[in-house]
């Protein structure tokens, strides 16, 4: 409850009345201070004013007067410059620094059933959506707002992610583009597998067989740890073995330990599909750190990933030894819109970020503008409810808002929860 205080004090959401101390001195508060999460008062540089008079100091929230001595603070000299003590229930009306002297006291009346209509909100772990019903109710320009805002941090959050790999690869953009491609292409449930086989798997070494489809798929398979060496199942996979016993000599290449492969994954989707598709965008050249860091325009995206068509193995096999079955030679749209959304995008973000270059900055976006939004169980929480997802703007706003909000139940520092809750508080 006293946590819900806090929330309550912070945001000035107390009832519209005139505030008295105990004493009935009147109470106005100029500034409610910076909230404390570390020991010590709640808030730090309050303000208020107390009978006219103006007072700069630290605020002392709690359930119940007693609560202050309970908790020691009438010895502790960390509390001496408490200006206020804001309370719900008057139960003790003195409270005392060490030195004696008495410190205002207040009672902030919230609902009485505040704390029920909070818990009922969020103390549900099976409720997807705690604000599913209400949702609606909200004023467009709050949700709009709020959207543009997780959109904006989660691109910023992919940004610095491909800031810290820059930083790893020691500024070398290429190795960037090819790490940040491989992952995408792991397409969530392989993306870990993806990115550290191809951080183990050197761009410089596929770079030389670049000409070789059949190196490139070896060598990025065999590091893998997805060629059965003892029992190839095909033609196929033995050609790729012997070819991946040859580079393991030349380059000291070994079965690297990556995180576990993805098992309960659909056939297209398989990690030796995706490493040859993977390969196909190093075959010939690795052209997309060029191509994507130099786009001028957002829809010029969409013609990037679709450029190399798949090996011809590839395009009657869905995983190594498996039956044969007429593919398509290139990704598919949906598969594309991803890789816009969770590479182009961010790669394009960062870099633009990196030279001070707006324009790149603001492609970035709208890209995400242009791209359908996911269709995804994180997304479908929120168009179940009645909202709509026409871009991957707002559907990587969504994912956002349930990864870092509603999942961690952490609707106080949510703007849809806020407003939900203010209405919720007054008596």
């Amino acid at each position: 409850m006293e946590k819900l205080m806090q929330y309550v004090w912070r945001f000035r959401l107390w009832p519209e009345v005139r505030m008295t101390t105990a004493d009935g001195r009147r109470v106005d508060v100029i500034d409610p201070g910076e909230l404390n999460t570390g020991s010590g008062p709640d808030f730090f540089n309050a303000k208020v004013r107390i009978d006219g008079r103006v007072w700069a100091g630290n605020i002392e929230i709690h359930v119940r007067a007693s609560d202050w001595f309970r908790h020691g603070h009438d010895t502790d000299p960390a509390y001496d410059n408490v200006i206020l003590h804001v309370v719900q229930y008057d139960d003790r009306p003195v409270c005392r620094r060490t030195d004696g002297v008495v410190i205002p006291q207040v009672t902030m009346v919230c609902a009485p059933d505040f704390s029920a209509r909070y818990q009922a909100m969020v103390g549900n772990p099976l409720v997807e959506l705690p604000c599913a019903s209400e949702i609606q109710s909200l004023p467009p320009i709050l949700l709009t707002d709020w959207l543009t805002s997780l959109a904006f941090e989660r691109l910023q959050r992919k940004a610095d992610d491909i800031h810290r790999l820059l930083d790893a690869c020691y500024g070398d953009w290429n190795q960037v583009v090819y790490i940040t491609v491989a992952r995408g292409l792991g397409f969530g449930i392989n993306a870990d597998a993806m990115e550290q086989l191809a951080r183990l798997m050197p761009l410089k070494y596929l770079l030389h067989h670049s000409d070789d489809e059949v190196a490139l798929e070896a060598m990025l398979m065999g590091v893998g740890g997805l060629l059965e060496t003892a029992a190839p199942r095909d033609d196929y996979e033995r050609l790729l073995i012997g070819e991946y016993a040859f580079y393991t000599r030349k380059y000291n290449l070994a079965p690297a330990t990556v995180p576990q492969w993805g098992a309960r994954i659909r056939p297209h989707n398989h990690p030796t599909r995706r490493i040859a598709q993977l390969a196909a965008l190093i075959y010939g050249g690795f052209q997309l750190p060029g191509q994507i860091l130099s786009l001028t325009d957002a829809k010029e995206g969409s013609g990037i990933i679709f450029g190399n068509a798949i090996s011809p193995y590839w395009r009657d096999h869905q995983m190594l030894g498996g039956p044969k079955v007429q593919l398509p030679p290139h990704l598919g749209k949906s598969s594309g819109d991803l890789l816009l959304i969770n590479v182009v995008a961010p790669l394009l973000y960062a870099y633009g970020e990196q030279h001070a270059d707006y324009d790149r900055r603001e492609i970035a976006v709208e890209i995400w503008q242009n791209v359908r939004g996911e269709v995804n169980s994180l997304t479908r929480v929120f168009t179940n409810a009645g909202l709509k997802c026409p871009d991957a703007f707002t559907s990587q706003a969504y994912i956002q808002l349930r990864r870092n909000y509603c999942s961690a139940r952490k609707c106080l520092f949510c703007r849809i929860g806020h407003k939900l809750l203010q209405a919720k508080v007054r008596p």
